[in-house]
C-alpha cells in the first residue's frame, strides 16, 4: 500500500499518519514501523519521523495476529456484522475467551473459525474481544474486526457512551422502584476467584436498576451499567442483599446448571466508521423464561 504526501494536513508523525489512514491502533502502527514493515522514500525511519510534502510512504506488510486459540466450528448467533465489527448474542454456558481450564469451545474459537479479521489489541487469547460477559450470563457483546475499531469502541466504554442494559431476576422483593449502587469493587481477599465491594485495591463501580415486576420472593429488574467491572452486577446485587437467582458464586441458594438469571438484553454504541448510533436488543433465552415462570408462580 502506497501513499504520497500531498496535503498540509498530512504533515504529521509517521505513526499518526498510519493511525489516521489504516485501520490500526497507534501502538500497532509503531510496532509495524519497528518491524520494518513501513518505508518512507524507500528508507526505514522511526515512528517519530515527521512527514513532508512529496514523501512516499510504502506499507510492505502487516502484523499477523498470533494466537494459541484454534478455530473451531461453533454456531454463532450473529445479530449484526459488517466489515468493521460484529454483535453477538452469546448463550448462557459459553465462555467468551480461552483461559485456564477453558482453552477450547469458547466464543473466540468460534470467531476465529468464522473470520480471519479480528483485532489484536487484547492479546493472543482474546482477538476481537472489546468487552466480555460471564460464562453463565447470556446476551449481547460487540466484537472488533480491526485494531482501530477496537480502540474506538474501548474509548466509548471508558467514556460511558457504549451502553449496556441487562435483565436480572434477584432474590427478595425490592420495594423501591429505582436505585443506584455506587460501591467500589476489587478482588475478594479471602477468595481470589471472587470479587467483592471493598476499598482495598478497588475500582469505581456504579450500577443503576429499576423494577420491572415483583413476585412473592423475587424481583425482576432492568439493570444499566455505568462502569464495567468483573462480575459487577452480581457483586452489587449480592452487596444489597438481593443476589441474582441461580448465581453459583454469589447466590445464597443452590443453583441449577443454567447459571445466573442475568441477560445482556441491549447494547448501544456509536459506529466507529459511520458515526451512526446503533442499538441492538435480544430477548431472554427460553430457559430464562422457564425459570422466571417458576418464580412468578411461587
Amino acid at each position: 500500500m502506497k501513499f504520497k504526501i500531498e496535503e498540509e494536513k498530512d504533515l504529521v508523525r509517521l505513526d499518526k499518519f498510519l493511525f489516521d489512514n489504516l485501520d490500526i491502533s497507534r501502538s500497532k502502527a509503531q510496532e509495524m514501523i519497528k518491524e520494518n514493515l513501513v518505508k518512507v522514500n524507500d528508507k526505514f525511519v522511526k515512528s517519530s519521523y515527521v512527514l513532508r510534502i512529496n514523501d512516499v510512504v510504502l506499507v510492505t506488510g502487516e502484523l499477523k495476529i498470533e494466537t494459541d486459540a484454534k478455530p473451531e466450528k461453533i454456531d454463532l448467533d450473529i445479530v449484526y456484522e459488517d466489515e468493521y465489527l460484529m454483535v453477538i448474542n452469546k448463550p448462557s454456558g459459553l465462555v467468551v475467551h480461552p483461559a485456564a481450564g477453558h482453552f477450547t469451545g469458547t466464543l473466540v474459537n468460534g470467531l476465529l473459525y468464522h473470520t480471519n479479521n479480528l483485532s489484536g489489541n487484547n492479546g493472543d487469547l482474546r482477538p476481537g474481544i472489546v468487552h466480555r460477559i460471564d460464562k453463565d450470563t447470556s446476551g449481547l457483546l460487540v466484537v472488533a474486526k480491526n485494531d482501530k475499531v477496537h480502540e474506538e469502541l474501548s474509548g466509548q466504554l471508558k467514556n460511558k457512551t457504549l451502553s449496556r442494559i441487562y435483565i436480572a431476576l434477584v432474590y427478595g422483593r425490592i420495594n423501591h422502584d429505582t436505585g443506584t449502587i455506587d460501591a467500589p469493587i476489587g478482588r475478594d481477599p479471602y477468595d481470589r476467584k471472587k470479587m467483592c465491594v471493598t476499598d482495598i485495591n478497588a475500582k469505581e463501580a456504579v450500577t443503576h436498576f429499576k423494577v420491572i415486576d415483583r413476585y412473592k420472593n423475587s424481583t425482576l429488574l432492568e439493570v444499566k451499567l455505568e462502569t464495567g467491572r468483573t462480575h459487577q452486577i452480581r457483586v452489587h446485587m449480592n452487596y444489597i442483599k438481593h443476589p441474582i437467582v441461580n448465581d453459583p458464586v454469589y447466590g445464597t441458594k443452590k443453583s441449577s446448571s443454567f447459571g445466573q438469571m442475568l441477560h445482556a438484553k441491549e447494547i448501544s454504541f456509536i459506529h466507529p466508521k459511520t458515526k451512526e448510533k446503533m442499538t441492538f436488543s435480544c430477548p431472554v433465552p427460553e430457559e430464562f423464561n422457564r425459570i422466571l415462570e417458576k418464580y412468578k408462580n411461587e
